[in-house]
């Protein structure tokens, strides 16, 4: 009877791990190393046992981090108020929200399009990461009619909230007037800052919110990462800020 390989029967040790909860989703596995010398054989095999669970959907490699047992994907309705904060939270995740750059300059003319502009007026520029329990799930690009919202960027250094920096600049609610969705595969850059791997898929949504007089307020652009979440599109009154 031919001998089972070795890295199946590591593949099958570390899938019993996870199903008995040693290893829950969002930890981290042991190293090559650790996990070959546990096990009595070389890195290679390890590679392979890991290789095969990735391949299953059962961990996902980080670049430069390691390997970790795979989340279920954080479900992210998409309706007519979109707050970030909001549903994580109501997903049973800790949202936080990084702001890596905040600049005023002139719109492009996609962004005057949608934020009703002239040609020449003035945008804020915000963009950054969102994370759920600290794991990095989306980047977003949130762009603002800058004359029309005087001390938004104090605001958002301050609160990292859109929709508290809004509330501050006057604007105390807004709805979502469009959302289109589209898939792409991950740049270099976009891979390192979600920790995913180069082309990994991501959901990439542009949308427009605006103030209750239908004024836009916010061109944003979010690229999900894709095994992360699932967006839902939704008529309510309920959904998330990007």
């Amino acid at each position: 009877m031919p001998r089972t390989p070795l890295w199946t029967e590591i593949e099958t040790a570390l899938t019993e791990d996870i199903a008995e909860g040693r290893y829950r989703p969002g930890d981290r596995l042991p190293s090559e190393a650790a996990l070959a010398g546990r096990f009595g054989v070389n890195r290679h095999t390890v590679r392979r046992a890991l290789a095969s669970l990735a391949e299953a959907g059962m961990v996902h490699p980080r670049r430069g981090a390691g390997v970790y047992v795979q989340q279920a994907p954080t479900e992210y309705p998409i309706g007519r108020r979109v707050r970030f904060h909001r549903n994580l939270e109501a997903a049973g995740r800790l949202p936080t929200r990084e702001i890596a750059a905040l600049e005023t300059r002139t719109a492009d003319a996609r962004e005057a399009r949608a934020l009703e502009l002239n040609d020449g007026d003035p945008v804020l520029v915000c963009e950054g990461r969102s994370l759920a329990d600290g794991q990095p799930i989306a980047l977003f690009r949130s762009v603002f009619p800058a004359a029309r919202l005087p001390g938004l960027a104090e605001a958002l250094r301050e609160l990292s909230s859109v929709t508290a920096a809004l509330a501050r600049a006057g604007v105390p609610d807004y709805t979502r007037r469009s959302t289109q969705i589209s898939a792409h595969p991950a740049t270099a850059t976009q891979a390192a800052q979600l920790r995913l791997t180069q082309e990994a898929p991501l959901l990439r949504t542009l949308a427009v919110n605006v103030d209750p007089r239908g004024r836009p307020v916010e061109y944003g652009t979010t690229w999900f990462a894709g095994d992360r979440v699932t967006l839902t599109l939704s008529a309510s009154e309920e959904s998330g800020e990007p």
